[in-house]
C-alpha cells in the first residue's frame, strides 16, 4: 500500500486520482483550500485517510500544510495537482503576491521543500506550457500589462521547471511533470475536447507503477515534447533562487 498526498484533491481531476487511487487500496490524504472544502472533499471520497487544509495562496498557510503533511507521517507520494486556471484577472494575495503564480508554482515549491522527501513527487502542468515564458524579473506581472492565458502558460512552465530540477538536485526522488490534457473540468470549461476519463490515469501512473523514469513530462504515460528552458540549468536554479527569495525557504540540497 502507497501513502499518497494529493492537493487541491475537493474536486476536479485531483478528486478523480484520489478516488482510483483508494479504489485499488491505496492510502490517500486529500487537501483543500478550508474546511467547507475538506468536509466536500471527504463526502466525495469517503476512504480517504484525512484531507490536510490551507489556502496554497498564502505563504504562511502552505507552510501550515506542510507542517499538518509532516505531523500525520510521511509520504511515498506527493501529487501537486491545485492550481487556478487561465480565464483569472490579477489578484494579489495576503502576501502581496500575483495569484496564479503564488498558487500555482510557488505553493509547490515550497510545499516540495518543506514536504518530507517522499519516493516519488508529481507536477500537474499543461500542454499551455509549451508557450509560456521565462520572466524571473517580473514575476508578479507588474511591469507586464496583464494577460491570463500567458500568466498560467508561464505557471505551468514554472512547474515543469520545478519537477526537472528537482530530478536534478534530488536522484534519489522520482519527479515528473504531466499534462492531462484540455479537458471538461471545472478549470477547462464545458468545450474542452479532452478524454476526461484519462485525464489522471497518468497521475496515478506514476504514483504507483514499480519503476518509471525521473526527470520526464509526459502525456497520456507517454513523454511529450517540453518548452527547452525547462530543461536548462541555469534557469532551473534562477527559478528555484527567485522562490527561495520570495518565501525564505531555500530547497534542500
Amino acid at each position: 500500500m502507497t501513502r499518497i498526498l494529493i492537493t487541491g484533491s475537493a474536486d476536479g481531476l485531483g478528486q478523480m486520482v484520489a478516488r482510483e487511487l483508494v479504489t485499488q487500496g491505496h492510502e490517500v490524504v486529500l487537501h483543500a483550500r478550508n474546511q467547507e472544502r475538506a468536509d466536500d472533499a471527504l463526502r466525495a471520497v469517503p476512504e480517504a485517510t484525512a484531507v490536510l487544509v490551507g489556502d496554497l495562496a498564502s505563504i504562511d498557510e502552505t507552510r501550515d500544510v506542510a507542517r499538518q503533511a509532516n505531523e500525520s507521517g510521511r509520504f511515498d507520494v506527493v501529487v501537486h495537482n491545485a492550481a487556478v486556471g487561465y480565464q483569472e484577472p490579477r489578484i494579489e494575495t495576503v502576501d502581496g503576491l500575483e495569484h496564479v503564480f503564488a498558487i500555482n508554482a510557488l505553493a509547490p515549491y515550497l510545499l516540495t521543500a518543506l514536504i518530507d522527501r517522499p519516493e516519488r513527487l508529481i507536477y500537474l502542468s499543461s500542454g499551455m506550457h509549451e508557450g509560456g515564458d521565462v520572466v524571473l524579473d517580473d514575476l508578479q506581472w507588474v511591469r507586464r500589462r496583464w494577460r491570463g492565458a500567458q500568466a498560467y502558460s508561464d505557471s505551468k512552465l514554472h512547474d515543469v521547471i520545478l519537477a526537472f530540477a528537482v530530478a536534478r538536485l534530488w536522484p534519489d526522488v522520482l519527479s515528473n511533470a504531466v499534462d492531462p490534457g484540455w479537458v471538461a473540468t471545472k478549470m477547462g470549461g464545458r468545450g474542452a475536447p479532452g478524454d476526461l476519463s484519462r485525464a489522471h490515469l497518468t497521475q496515478v501512473w506514476l504514483a504507483i507503477a514499480p519503476s518509471t523514469p525521473s526527470g520526464g513530462y509526459y502525456y497520456h504515460r507517454q513523454l511529450h515534447r517540453t518548452n527547452p528552458a525547462a530543461s536548462d540549468r541555469e534557469t532551473q536554479d534562477a527559478f528555484l533562487d527567485a522562490c527561495a527569495s520570495l518565501t525564505g525557504v531555500q530547497l534542500p540540497s
